[in-house]
Order: structure tokens, then C-alpha cells, then sequence
């Protein structure tokens, strides 16, 4: 894998993928959204991977796409091997983006292709595609206005400007944030927690979610109930006490 992107995995189970090209805010070259593709394909098949975390190397996540590689060559033409956002979206397991600095565009779409947003307080966040004359490609027109709400959505995109990360979390767009020097530490700490549970439940809880969140209500719910009762028919008493006890002491330490 070349030295753009970087793969760190831990022995419980967490991936971490740093886009390494702090010079120019990690910016999506040709070369490093095939790399993210590749990788991420790789570790969608890794039994051992049970959790994701996607960050930035330097002092930003990622700037967007490479404008100096658009001035020279244009638009490239978009598929799959180089499509980081649906490779994204599309693993099995959580994935957390850990945010510092801007989140541009491309940036901004990566992030929401993750799961989870743990933010800095340094994040800065800007759609800025109606500066740019380029219409998204990747989602960003359709996930913005069902996180914010229409207007808020408006608001970011057609003005182009940045939005802090005090207004993002109040907005929504982010989980949560959390100082600069800790966000590393942070992503790391949910990951882990997350990677504690059943490999089997968290893919299946997940899949369940962004399934049922493409329908309307009445029929995720419908969804909900024919998942559910497939997945009691493996279910014992003797499996239910188990876990059942597990959970108890579990929540009697977080007390």
C-alpha cells in the first residue's frame, strides 16, 4: 500500500486508515481514492476487522478533491474504483470519522459516509460545490437536508461558507466533540468499546438501520419485525441468561 494511505489494526479487532498527504490538508488525489477503494475493499473481507476508524494525517481530515489535479485534468470519470464514498458506506462493520480541520466537499462527503463523528474543536466544515460549478456526485445533495433539515442544508451549500464546530454539533452534523489533543484517543476509546460486542450483531444492527432508513416508516418497521423474528428462531434461554448477565455487570460498571 503506498505511503498516501495508512492502515493501523489493533488486536481487538479496530482498522484505522490515515489519508496521508498533510502537504496539501489530505486532499483526494486520482491515486489516493483508488488506494481508500482498494483498501477499504480489503478490510470489508477481513474477519478481523470489527470496527473502522478514517482520519487525517496533519492538521486536517481532508480538503476535498485534488485541485490541482482537477486543473490539469478535469473531472475524472467516476466508478467504482474510484468512488471512496460508496466503498465507504458500504462496509460491514462501524466506522468512525475522527475529524480535525476542514472537511471540504469530497472531505465533507467522506465524513458522512461514516457511521459516527467524533470532532475536534479545530473542525471546520464547508460544501463548497456551487463555488466550484460541480454538482455533487457522491450524495451530498440528498444526506445534508435529511441530517440538518432543508433549510440548514440550504443554508451550507448554497452559501458555500464554513460552519465551526460548535454550530456542526448543535446542528447535528457531528456526534460530538471533543478537545483537539484527545480526539485520536477518543476514536480509538469507541472503537474499542464497539468492538466488544458480537462481530455478527453489530454487522446485522447496521444493516438493519441503513436498510430500514432508505423506507418509508411503515415499512421499515415491517422490516424490524421480519428481521427480528428471524433472528429469535436462533435464539435459547441458555444463550439469553448469558448474555443477559453480561449486559447487567456491564451496566452496573458504567453507573
Amino acid at each position: 500500500m503506498s505511503d498516501i494511505l495508512l492502515l493501523e489494526q489493533t488486536e481487538q479487532g479496530v482498522a484505522t486508515l490515515t489519508l496521508n498527504r498533510p502537504e496539501v490538508m489530505n486532499a483526494l488525489s486520482s491515486a489516493l481514492r483508488e488506494a481508500l477503494v482498494d483498501r477499504l475493499h480489503q478490510l470489508a473481507n477481513d474477519p478481523c476487522v470489527r470496527v473502522l476508524i478514517l482520519k487525517g494525517a496533519g492538521k486536517a481530515f481532508c480538503a476535498g478533491l485534488d485541485l490541482a489535479e482537477l486543473s490539469s485534468h478535469g473531472l475524472p470519470p467516476s466508478g467504482p474504483h474510484n468512488d471512496p464514498v460508496t466503498a465507504l458506506a458500504s462496509m460491514p462493520c462501524p466506522t468512525i470519522a475522527a475529524v480535525q480541520g476542514v472537511a471540504v466537499t469530497g472531505g465533507l462527503e467522506l465524513m458522512l459516509a461514516c457511521d459516527m463523528v467524533l470532532a475536534s474543536h479545530s473542525a471546520r466544515f464547508a460544501d463548497t460545490h456551487v463555488r466550484m460549478g460541480v454538482l455533487p456526485g457522491w450524495g451530498l445533495s440528498q444526506k445534508l437536508s435529511r441530517i440538518l433539515g432543508r433549510s440548514r442544508a440550504m443554508e451550507l451549500s448554497m452559501s458555500g461558507n464554513f460552519m465551526g464546530a460548535e454550530q456542526a454539533e448543535r446542528w447535528g452534523l457531528v456526534n460530538r466533540l471533543v478537545p483537539d489533543d484527545a480526539l485520536q484517543a477518543q476514536a480509538l476509546a469507541l472503537a474499542q468499546d464497539i468492538a466488544t460486542a458480537p462481530r455478527e450483531m453489530t454487522h446485522a444492527y447496521k444493516r438493519l438501520i441503513d436498510e430500514g432508513y432508505q423506507l418509508p416508516l411503515g415499512e421499515a418497521l415491517a422490516l424490524e419485525r421480519q428481521r427480528s423474528q428471524a433472528w429469535a428462531k436462533q435464539l435459547t434461554a441458555a444463550s439469553l441468561s448469558g448474555t443477559s448477565n453480561a449486559v447487567k455487570q456491564r451496566g452496573r460498571g458504567q453507573a
